[in-house]
């Protein structure tokens, strides 16, 4: 019977710890993975202990993407939805501008109170960033859209990490504390609060973003920071290391308090970047390519997941990952898996659960990853892009594309739309622009094959430059080939010989097919610039 009940006893308390499970979410502001040494393209690493704590127990992503800015990736996060969908393609309040999230989207608080009416506790603390701070009564929509408890910045970059507005609960209060240890201040609190129910904290710092303010002593290893103005803008990287730090003292903090809880253990940490570094701290050549573009640099971020839902932990995995996919991926660790039927008619999720790959059932969960940009004031950045295992296509929404392959060109130094695409290439570029064809659903992106032919003709015809400007010129055949030169719809530009001597200057910018009558035709994409 003592053993009976022991064993009663021990069967009750596992069923105890799985309802009592957590779900933490980290989120560090404009974090690329380069700067993280645990990452295998760090270029420089910052003293981050507490980060490396939660490795041995996780899966680590190599291939996470996120938005190229903020605030479209976490309303991806919060609704599982893309931003065509959202309408959150940009930053709202930023430069360029978005629209803001509607406070009626399917949130991940909203299908958790679903799933266990006042049963989850969750709590939003840090940086919003989904709609613009007036009117006043906008300040309740983190509580209007689930949450039980918000209480953090508004809107997006803060004027001074030691002089700033919270908003907690709809209410506004100035506050001198340094932003980063109020924001652990105020997660540690809430945790204590709620000791009888399971919690999901959405914990977004503002730290690594600008401005790069000087941390207090104690939680940065370069001691030979002044803080002054002048050696923020001649050692700007070396403060954003500083940044960093800060941050990993105090998610140790929090890491210490829930194991004084005697909650870590029960707890799953999901630890990312919300997209790329900016100019500024961008440890790239090209600094034009780092946030708020859809090049690598500007959207693949550090994504790890850390707890109990991983099976085999101290894993990598290079598994195509969006940050959309947090949504299901959160709902599932607390048990919800039927929560396909509670989404509104109309309103379709993108997200996938990462479930598979943590319990080590399956090494990928999607054979495509997509993101995108796009603001109320257009410019040249705007675009979507999809990649799979290898192969990458940008469209750009004024019409141009570039087409790399990631495995031997992850730098994204070597567009294969200026030459001729072999048939591998071809065959990937051709899925890639269907793919995300039929995943938005609108426009017509792929309006011809990009070439025809067999490859051994395809290897012999150049068609250079692509994109090209003016002029176009043929490699390898007679400059007297006829050719004839069509626009998207169909409708032709040239046809004869010596194109090479035709100006297309006065053409707008877009796509164009170019083809070639030799005995077996070849036709070849073309973006004018």
């Amino acid at each position: 019977m003592k053993n009976l009940l022991k064993l009663l006893f021990i069967l009750c308390l596992s069923a105890r710890v799985q309802a009592q499970r957590n779900v933490v979410l980290i989120i560090a502001d404009d974090l690329g993975s380069d700067y993280l040494g645990f990452y295998e393209d760090h270029q420089d690493t910052a003293v981050m202990p507490n980060l490396r704590r939660l490795l041995p127990k996780s899966v680590r992503f190599t291939n996470a993407w996120s938005n190229p800015v903020c605030s479209a990736t976490r309303a991806g996060i919060l609704t599982g939805r893309y931003s065509f969908r959202t309408g959150v393609g940009g930053i709202v309040g930023g430069m360029g501008g978005s629209n803001p999230l509607n406070i009626n989207e399917m949130t991940i608080p909203r299908m958790l109170n679903l799933f266990k009416p006042n049963g989850i506790a969750k709590a939003n603390i840090g940086k919003w960033h989904l709609q613009n701070a007036m009117p006043v009564s906008n300040l309740m929509n983190p509580n209007i859209m689930g949450y039980d408890h918000f209480a953090g910045n508004f809107i997006g970059q803060l004027t001074s990490y030691t002089n700033w507005t919270k908003v907690t609960n709809g209410v506004s209060a100035s506050v001198t504390t340094y932003a980063t240890t109020e924001t652990a201040n105020d997660a540690i609190a809430w945790t204590k609060s709620n000791p009888g129910k399971p919690f999901f904290l959405w914990l977004a710092f503002n730290a690594p973003h600008e401005p790069l303010h000087l941390p207090p002593p104690g939680m940065y290893s370069n001691t030979t920071l002044t803080g002054t103005t002048q050696d923020i803008n001649q050692r700007p990287k070396e403060y954003f290391k500083a940044l960093m730090e800060a941050m990993d003292h105090e998610i140790g903090r929090l890491l210490d308090t829930l194991q004084v809880q005697g909650k870590l253990d029960s707890t799953d940490f999901i630890f990312m970047g919300d997209n790329g570094n900016t100019k500024r701290t961008a440890q790239i050549v090209n600094t034009a390519r780092a946030k708020g573009t859809i090049y690598q640099y500007g959207v693949r971020i550090p994504f790890l997941i850390s707890g109990p839902s991983v099976n085999n932990p101290g894993r990598m995995s290079e598994a195509l990952v969006n940050t959309a996919d947090l949504f299901a991926t959160i709902l599932e660790m607390f048990g919800f898996y039927n929560w396909p039927s509670q989404i509104p008619a109309g309103k379709p999720v993108d997200s996938r659960s990462l479930m598979p790959v943590l319990q080590n059932t399956a090494t990928d969960v999607r054979p495509w990853a997509f993101t995108e940009i796009f603001k109320l004031t257009p410019d040249a950045n705007d675009g979507k892009t999809m990649r799979n295992s290898a192969y990458k296509l940008l469209r750009f929404d004024n019409g141009t594309e570039e087409f790399y392959n990631l495995a031997t060109d992850p730098d994204e130094t070597n567009n294969l739309l200026t030459g001729t695409l072999n048939s591998s290439e071809r065959s990937n570029y051709q899925y890639l622009c269907n793919e995300m064809t039929t995943l938005v659903g609108t426009g017509d992106l792929c309006p011809n094959s990009t070439a025809t032919g067999s490859p051994s003709e395809m290897n012999t015809v150049r068609v250079s430059p692509n994109p090209f400007s003016g002029h176009i010129v043929l490699s390898n055949v007679s400059e007297t080939t006829v050719c004839v030169l069509s626009d998207s719809t169909g409708k032709r530009l040239f046809s004869g010989g010596n194109i090479g001597s035709a100006d297309f200057s006065s053409l707008p910018p877009g796509v164009y097919f170019l083809n070639i009558l030799l005995d077996k035709p070849v036709c070849v994409k073309l973006v004018k610039i």
